[in-house]
């Protein structure tokens, strides 16, 4: 295996910790309640759309017609985003300052509203300084889709052997592979660190 000299970046849960619970928790006294909510309502395939583009304010509506007594925390979803954040992962956002001071090559692909991003920018600065960025929502495609990686590749000019991509979600992990990037499965016990000074990364 060649030595990689790219790192790319997820952003979810990756460099930002980002979970809806984060708000919801301030919105429903019971646990259980608010796990229904997720499960029924605000659900992770709904927010996956507006990860692929569609308009915040039509997902809004039609979650309301169908759930007309919830309106006030449906639009919590849409209104409140930024409380989804609950902040970084400080360690992995040092080694991406590491990696930049080291003069790496430094992207990002992520599965993200583009108006979400850019909020998020606004409230963390290293996000606006990756080299190339691409956002799943201005390109209207999702991880683990192949082509958001070839995407990447086409248009910042990279080989994908050259390029370790960094995410939390194993499919999106497989499917770099797939295209022939190298990849670190980044979990909670991870040693980021360790796995990029094994793929040779001044870290």
């Amino acid at each position: 295996m060649s030595k990689p000299s790219t790192v790319v970046f997820d952003i979810g849960n990756v460099l930002l910790r980002w979970d809806p619970r984060n708000l919801y928790r301030t919105i429903f006294d019971d646990e259980a309640e608010m796990e229904w909510f997720l499960e029924n309502v605000c659900t992770h395939d709904w927010n996956v759309e507006q990860d692929r583009g569609r308009d915040w304010d039509e997902a809004v509506a039609l979650l309301v017609k169908d759930h007309p007594k919830h309106e006030p925390h449906i639009r919590a979803f849409h209104d409140r985003w930024s409380e989804t954040v609950s902040g970084v992962f400080e360690d992995h956002v040092a080694l991406l300052l590491r990696l930049r001071e080291a003069g790496v090559p430094n992207y990002c692909i992520t599965n993200f509203s583009g108006p979400k991003f850019v909020l998020a920018k606004e409230r963390f600065p290293f996000l606006a300084g990756f080299d190339g960025v691409i956002v799943s929502g201005d390109e209207r495609l999702l991880k683990p889709d192949p082509a958001i990686y070839r995407l990447l590749l086409d248009r910042y000019g990279l080989v994908a052997g050259n390029c370790v991509f960094i995410d939390d979600s194993k499919p999106n992990v497989e499917a770099a592979r797939d295209v022939g990037m190298q990849a670190i499965h980044c979990v909670e016990d991870t040693d980021l660190a360790g796995e990029l000074r094994r793929h040779g990364f001044p870290v």
